[in-house]
């Protein structure tokens, strides 16, 4: 049994909001802050920068963006250079598409 933490807490309009990170979509970022689309058509914003959250989050999550984090769990298909997750269509920059590429290499059947 590993003790991996599946859930964290935000704060977002003066409330600690518990979330799990299974319910985490994407993650896209606005400078200092970001922006945190989760399952129920929900998001929040939160004041933490991009580069600070990845180094938080749990492996699945992966920066395929300057402004975008994905939960590669939650990602519904790879298509050229965007990945779909639900009716969002996040673009995959360049720079971290061969990273990408090679998670999801290592998740093929």
């Amino acid at each position: 049994m590993t003790n991996k933490q599946d859930f964290t807490f935000i704060k977002t309009d003066r409330k600690l909001i518990k979330l799990n990170f299974d319910d985490i979509l994407f993650i896209k970022g606005l400078g200092n802050y970001v922006e945190i689309f989760v399952r129920s058509n929900k998001k929040y914003v939160y004041y933490k920068t991009l580069k600070d959250l990845i180094e938080k989050l749990p492996d699945e999550f992966m920066r395929v963006h300057n402004s975008n984090i994905v939960n590669m769990k939650n990602v519904d298909y790879v298509e050229d250079n965007h990945l779909v997750i639900g009716e969002h269509k996040i673009t995959i920059a360049k720079s971290y598409k061969d990273c990408l590429l090679n998670s999801i290499d290592k998740l093929l059947l």
